[in-house]
């Protein structure tokens, strides 16, 4: 693995962050994501993407609106989703806001696609949640073919068929990078693969490791369907501060909070410091020190043969300053660490 080979990026959600204690407004935050995106693009990360949620706090819910904003503000990062809920979005009206958002950015537009993990999005846009993997299949379908044919013929159960059909503004030849996001379903694996498609692996709890047998599937997968290797990402939550402590100390006071309430609307266990610390040691978070990350993100990045990494780096009104800071060190500090030491033997590092 080359040293130009290996991305690192941001993902938001969209919540709602704090200042001095204050909760900013819904435009505010909006705001902030712009500047925010023109941060990262300064400290030289490679790419940041932004979610899509209709859940309070969470001001994600035009990404490709916000993703044009963040163009005009940059000049180099590459402007992506962390994940288009591709089950409840139109592909064709996907397409024309992706294809302009290419021309507005002069091309650094990609995306995440997703079956979504959470599904207010199915009501409030007048889909049944039983048709949830039928949507998927056939709207990746005809997105994919937007993407790759100049003219398209296609007819399915989900949406009005179209004959011969011509979109502009055109995408590049080829379509924009299109990655399956992925959090544990082999089949969504699969159906990376038989695409030919990049696989982004959304691994928020346990150790990263444990997504080696997905790894192994994909690449045989890609294989069997005589396509060329693919890239494989991992999208995970954390924070960098400037010592182990401050990191660890600033992310427990807003990730437990946010943690508690999913724990009871999931009907999982409910967060303590101890599962907390050890996240933070070998699981799926990222705290810490420039130094203490760089190391842990190498390290997975081997084990999982990654080829990108994206930190979520927002949560429920953590302060703009400690958001700030972090996007500053995983650019400037963290990234050149890690590029330097996926350069080594792994006995070096």
């Amino acid at each position: 693995m080359t040293p130009t080979a290996f991305e690192l990026g941001l993902n938001s959600f969209g919540e709602i962050a704090t200042d001095d204690g204050r909760v900013l407004s819904d435009a505010e935050t909006v705001r902030l994501l712009v500047e925010e995106a023109a941060l990262a693009d300064a400290a030289g990360l490679d790419v940041i993407s932004v979610g899509e949620h209709y859940r309070p706090g969470h001001m994600d819910t035009a990404t490709p609106v916000l993703l044009s904003a963040m163009a005009t503000a940059t000049e180099r990062i590459k402007l992506g989703t962390s994940v288009t809920v591709l089950s409840t979005n139109d592909p064709v009206r996907l397409y024309h806001a992706f294809s302009t958002l290419d021309a507005v950015s002069d091309g650094r537009a990609q995306l995440v696609l997703g079956r979504a993990s959470v599904t207010e999005s199915f009501a409030l846009f007048g889909h049944d949640v039983s048709d949830y993997d039928r949507l998927f299949d056939e709207k990746l379908d005809l997105f994919m073919r937007l993407q790759r044919e100049e003219e398209v013929t296609w007819s399915g159960t989900v949406r009005t068929p179209l004959a011969g059909q011509l979109l502009r503004p055109r995408m590049r030849e080829g379509g924009i990078p299109t990655w399956i996001g992925v959090g544990g379903s082999p089949n969504s694996t699969l159906r990376a693969a038989r695409y030919g498609l990049p696989l982004m692996l959304a691994i928020i709890g346990g150790r990263p490791q444990r997504f080696a047998g997905h790894v192994d599937l994909f690449r045989r997968g890609l294989q069997q369907a005589g396509h060329p290797a693919q890239p494989i990402g991992q999208h995970s939550l954390g924070l960098v501060a400037d010592t182990d402590e401050e990191a660890v100390e600033t992310w427990w006071r807003y990730w437990e909070p946010v943690m508690t309430a999913l724990s009871e609307e999931r009907g999982f266990y409910r967060p303590t410091y101890e599962r907390y610390l050890a996240e933070v040691a070998d699981g799926a978070l990222f705290v810490g020190s420039p130094v203490t990350v760089a190391r842990k993100i190498a390290r997975v990045a081997r084990d999982l043969h990654l080829n990108r990494f994206d930190l979520k780096y927002d949560i429920m009104h953590l302060p703009r300053q400690a958001r700030a800071r972090t996007i500053e060190l995983l650019g400037r500090e963290v990234a050149p660490m890690v590029r330097e030491l996926l350069t080594k033997e792994p006995a070096d590092v």
